[in-house]
């Protein structure tokens, strides 16, 4: 998500300025950083959600202080636990079962603060926007899993492949499209669902991110601005 910083991710929290933001996802933290930043200088707070994030969190526990809070758990059982948050970056698990309930969870936070948060997903395109991917295969109920393996994906092609291909390390749904199967289904699952006024936003780059918002929210007034000048 770290590519959509300073032409998107940056201009949009300019225009919010949330005081109050949830990474879900950080790997080796190029974009966490510079999140914190952000709110060293403003006085907001990150709270960061990964299992097995990739940097020295003492390290930026130490130099951040009171702006940064790590949780070291699923981001399911994390996300009951937070306070209030007005921006949360989605850019954990790839798949339905994962993605639809962090929504289901920032719905929750909604109703009972009465005000839906901006939320940014990431990987809405290709390889996962429409195939199911799993960090932990096991953290998924079996109902909700999709058949998988530790193969690689070509696009166009719906199946995986014996050798090579893209992000094979890791266990991918063995069929692309089919219901309840990518992070976008889990999306438009969502927004089918969902009683707040929202309004919806793909960029088609670097594996696509998705921007939701509600409909009334001041930074809406600056999407189209920053979305044309993006170059994405």
């Amino acid at each position: 998500m770290h590519r959509f910083w300073e032409k998107v991710i940056k201009p949009i929290i300019i225009a919010a300025q949330p005081q109050s933001i949830v990474e879900i996802g950080s790997l080796t933290g190029l974009n966490t950083f510079k999140l914190l930043d952000y709110c060293q200088q403003t006085g907001a707070r990150c709270t960061v959600i990964d299992p097995a994030s990739q940097f020295d969190t003492e390290l930026l526990q130490d130099y951040y202080g009171e702006n940064f809070q790590m949780l070291r758990e699923l981001s399911l059982e994390a996300m009951p636990k937070l306070d209030a948050y007005d921006m949360i970056l989605v850019d954990g698990d790839h798949n339905w079962y994962t993605v639809y309930h962090e929504l289901k969870q920032v719905e929750r936070m909604a109703r009972e603060t009465g005000v839906f948060p901006i939320v940014l997903l990431h990987d809405v395109d290709w390889p996962y926007g429409r195939r199911d991917m799993y960090y932990y295969p096991e953290s998924i109920p079996q109902e909700y899993r999709k058949p998988n393996a530790k193969q690689g994906m070509l696009p166009g092609n719906a199946g995986l492949l014996p050798l090579g291909g893209f992000n094979g390390s890791v266990s991918n749904a063995v069929l692309e499209h089919g219901d309840r199967n990518g992070v976008l289904t889990a999306v438009e699952d969502f927004l089918r669902e969902t009683a707040f006024d929202l309004t919806w936003h793909e960029l088609h780059a670097c594996n696509g991110l998705g921007i939701l918002m509600p409909a009334d929210a001041p930074a809406l007034r600056m999407l189209p601005y920053i979305l044309s000048t993006s170059g994405m």
